[in-house]
């Protein structure tokens, strides 16, 4: 399964590719200050592979908070964030905001609260490794 996302103003856009194709699609609402304040619901295919477009890569911030081991991939245009990766043994994993999904249908979308208070920067770095998508692409669009 295909699914096509971006943020707002589609400044970075994505495509992941879902594989195999999900009966549902398991999303956690993150219950940190910063995914409460942006409406953070992400998801992930550790099986899937992401791609992800810049279209204009100097409007885009990483931000970082916390334990900084991921980074919050923020348009500075539109102010969403999309995009969440984290470097792992120098492998880029990644998570992607539902809320930015374009053409899903609703119903795939199995909600879940995620507290990760806590949770130490190594078993945090385990987590992802395990469940976030590690095929991870970026493209800068021309």
């Amino acid at each position: 399964m295909q699914i096509p996302g971006r943020c707002h103003c589609g400044n970075i856009s994505f495509t992941l590719d879902w594989s195999p194709e999900p009966a549902a699609i398991p999303a956690r609402a993150c219950s940190c200050s910063f995914c409460q304040r942006h409406g953070g619901v992400w998801a992930s295919c550790p099986t899937g592979s992401l791609q992800v477009t810049l279209h204009d890569p100097e409007r885009v911030h990483a931000y970082e908070f916390g334990t900084k081991t991921a980074q919050f991939h923020v348009c500075s245009i539109c102010g969403v964030p999309p995009v969440v990766t984290s470097r792992i043994e120098g492998q880029v994993y990644a998570v992607v905001n539902v809320n930015c999904f374009e053409g899903v249908d609703p119903a795939l979308i199995q909600l879940q609260a995620a507290d990760f208070e806590g949770e130490q920067a190594a078993q945090r770095l385990a987590r992802r490794k395990r469940g976030w998508i590690a095929k991870v692409s970026f493209l800068q669009s021309p």
